[in-house]
């Protein structure tokens, strides 16, 4: 397999928009919601969406493994990984259930504890983002299978005549180390609450400035979103500004991070 080829690229966008087809059937008809053991919510449109995603890749190349938060794998097989797909196959399971529309769908390819291509594709909003190691960030507007590549728009985070630092917040997992420390940092400056990984591709596309996240996050919630991100001219650091690494320890939670727009540093 090999991504620089237009066909297989196609394939795995047209994945998922696939599988945001398959989310939009159960959001539109209703749904339970039940809980998982680490008591977070889980519905019928993750699992349908995790079904759909993991058949078409292992259809699309078979020697590739899988690592999704709903297709987990132990760390005894996953640490000789150096190349899996990364996948979140409803990424915003609250915002879901709150019917706000800012859930996503996530897929990675991870290499070298990288990521080295991302998707994040939004059903309700009819808009994906994708980014491809050294090629750059793209964003087309969608709710059908795309036949071509010649649409998509490139993006960066070059500011567009903003005179406030613009900063992304979460919707559902807000908290008090994080307001103290945007208090701390900044004194002219506009609260942007977004859910799910649509964060990145704000301040990919430059209409977010920075996202510093204080909360636990795990590596299928941001690794296309750090992609994304990347080649759109941003960058992800740890809060004590050390690269972000995956698949590198047996616990899938990532540290503190700050997610840099066209900031590229603060005091």
């Amino acid at each position: 397999m090999e991504l620089n080829n237009n066909q297989v690229i196609l394939e795995l966008l047209n994945i998922a928009i696939d599988s945001g087809k398959e989310i939009m059937k159960i959001y539109d008809k209703g749904f339970t919601v039940d809980t998982k053991e680490d008591s977070s919510p889980i519905t019928e449109a993750d699992i349908n969406s995790n079904e759909l995603i993991v058949t078409r890749l292992k259809i699309l190349e078979p020697n590739i493994p899988i690592l999704s938060e709903e297709s987990l794998v132990s760390w005894g097989i996953r640490k000789k990984w150096k190349k899996y797909w990364l996948i979140d196959p409803l990424d915003g399971t609250k915002e879901f259930i709150n019917r706000n529309g800012e859930f996503t769908i996530n897929i990675s390819l991870i290499e070298n504890n990288k990521p080295v291509f991302g998707i994040i594709y939004s059903p309700v909003k009819s808009v994906l983002y994708y980014a491809y190691k050294n090629y750059g960030s793209f964003k087309v507007y969608t709710n059908r299978n795309l036949s071509s590549l010649n649409n998509l728009e490139k993006i960066n985070v070059v500011k567009k005549s903003y005179s406030i630092t613009r900063i992304i917040g979460s919707r559902s997992h807000s908290n008090t180390e994080f307001n103290e420390w945007v208090k701390s940092k900044f004194t002219n400056f506009e609260l942007i609450k977004i859910g799910s990984s649509l964060k990145f591709c704000h301040l990919a596309e430059g209409t977010a400035d920075i996202y510093p996240r204080f909360g636990p996050t795990s590596e299928w919630d941001i690794a296309a979103g750090h992609i994304i991100l990347q080649e759109a001219g941003g960058k992800l650091r740890s809060i004590d500004n050390d690269e972000i690494l995956y698949n590198t320890k047996e616990n899938i939670l990532n540290p503190y991070f700050i997610a840099y727009g066209n900031i590229s540093q603060i005091d």
